[in-house]
């Protein structure tokens, strides 16, 4: 899952040059995490600002998949900071942490499902696409999501609290990360299962949707540009689930490499599997969607720019006023 890429380190005090790199990375991944967690925080605004948006349902779907994704940011980022500061915490604030952000995480890939079954009812259906995908309807949708994350989380604190000995108010001797919070190997089983099942049932529908939009492409009836236009959404929503996908691959990837390199080859490593694989899928939502979209594109630029003109404003007044 994400987030789980900090693995247990060694507690020895490192040398001044191991913590001078460690300070480059966390400049190097906090500067640009803070740049996009502005800009999706624009983009959440903006598409909260008319009522065009708030009343149409990809737009929700956006909202709702853009939301997950900041909070996933956030988090992360928060988690690298405390592996990279090696702060230790007891099981429960552990297990407090991580429960938003295993939430947050199963969201992601329904949401591109939902995003492309949108896609392909808009141009196989155009007539019927206003009747079959209704606000309510979306609205439903995302409960659902949201619900089936919910019990998915509970289900592993359920387990975690009768088939853990361990009290939650013992205070951790490692980090905290999944794979130290969640330790028996029921959970990496449990894990597993989920996740095939999620990404095999979500990548099913994003391919047969991708395979409906371009069959319609070629059918005389249906607006080719629409239709071409639509085929590129899906894959790009495609993309996205492959690098979702892969981002539940860094903990198996660090933990077959721990021990088999040498600690500071593992820690860029691991740094750069959080830029790359972590980090990175979550930046994306707001290039692909807010500057592909005609409707939101001028919106989110307009919102930027008014942004860096009330701080340039402020850091005049303030010079002005010393």
């Amino acid at each position: 899952m994400p987030n789980d890429f900090q693995l247990q380190q060694n507690s020895s005090t490192s040398n001044g040059s191991t913590e001078n790199k460690a300070g480059v990375n966390v400049v190097v991944s906090f500067i640009p995490c803070v740049i996009f967690l502005y800009i999706n925080c624009v983009m959440l605004y903006t598409l909260r600002s008319k009522p065009v948006f708030r009343e149409t349902s990809r737009y929700l779907l956006l909202y709702n998949l853009l939301l997950a994704e900041t909070l996933q940011m956030a988090l992360a980022q928060m988690m690298f900071l405390i592996a990279v500061g090696m702060v230790l915490m007891t099981r429960l604030v552990c297990l407090l942490v991580f429960i938003p952000t295993i939430i947050t995480t199963v969201i992601s890939p329904f949401n591109l499902a939902l995003m492309s079954l949108d896609t392909y009812v808009a141009v196989c259906f155009p007539l019927r696409h206003a009747s079959i995908v209704t606000v309510p309807t979306t609205y439903g949708a995302i409960a659902l999501m949201w619900a089936i994350s919910l019990a998915n989380m509970l289900v592993r604190v359920i387990m975690l609290k009768f088939l853990d000995a361990r009290p939650f108010g013992q205070f951790m001797s490692m980090l905290c990360t999944e794979t130290n919070i969640f330790q028996l190997k029921i959970f990496s089983e449990f894990e597993s299962g989920f996740v095939c099942a999620q990404f095999v049932s979500v990548g099913l529908i994003i391919i047969l949707s991708y395979v409906g939009v371009m069959v319609a492409a070629k059918a005389a009836s249906i607006d080719k540009v629409s239709a071409n236009k639509a085929s590129k959404t899906v894959l790009l929503h495609m993309i996205q689930m492959g690098l979702s996908l892969s981002s539940t691959f860094v903990n198996m990837i660090l933990t077959g490499l721990h021990g088999k390199v040498d600690v500071i080859t593992f820690r860029h490593l691991r740094f750069s599997l959080f830029v790359c694989l972590i980090n990175l899928p979550r930046c994306l939502s707001c290039l692909i969607y807010g500057l592909r979209d005609n409707m939101i594109r001028p919106i989110l630029i307009r919102h930027l720019r008014l942004g860096i003109n009330f701080k340039i404003y402020n850091f005049h007044t303030h010079d002005v006023n010393r």
